[in-house]
């Protein structure tokens, strides 16, 4: 890791891709991505849970992407103020992904029998992936607020 790592501001440019937590933000896309490909893909068999599982991938998948360009702008300035919005996305993001990762198993789960075997294959692949996305947002977000209390 490189010394920026320890540091209590936010990267800048291409140091987004080399220090941690913030290389987490590629993780993030490319599993919350996968989400909303395999959700948005297979039937729906419980529209109102599988309706937020497909919100909670667009708006996770989009918010990063949005934090990940604007950090390589560098429009945060140093600012101490968007450590702790980096924090507080993080902090929502992991609790999203993980009710909609439950709700997205227990969807699964309840039409195991309504289904045909590739779109149950499809679903458990979400799931997987959903739970995947959530390990990775807590891992950045736990390593967010540690940066935001040492800011």
């Amino acid at each position: 890791m490189s010394s920026a790592t320890s540091t209590s501001s936010l990267p800048s440019g291409l140091a987004v891709l080399t220090t941690f937590p913030d290389v987490l933000f590629i993780p993030e896309i490319i599993f919350g991505g996968l989400v909303w490909i395999l959700v948005a893909s297979s039937k729906v068999p419980i529209p109102m849970l599988q309706g937020w599982v497909m919100f909670v991938s667009v708006f996770c998948f989009i918010m990063s992407t949005t934090l990940m360009c604007l950090y390589f702008c560098g429009a945060h300035g140093g600012s101490s103020s968007w450590v702790a919005l980096d924090a507080i996305c993080q902090g929502t993001a992991s609790l999203f992904y993980l009710s909609a990762a439950v709700l997205e198993a227990y969807a699964t789960y309840v039409a195991a029998n309504l289904l045909r075997a590739e779109i149950y294959r499809e679903n458990i692949a979400a799931v997987v992936f959903a739970f995947v996305a959530t390990l990775v947002y807590v891992i950045h977000k736990v390593c967010s607020l540690l940066r935001w209390k040492s800011s």
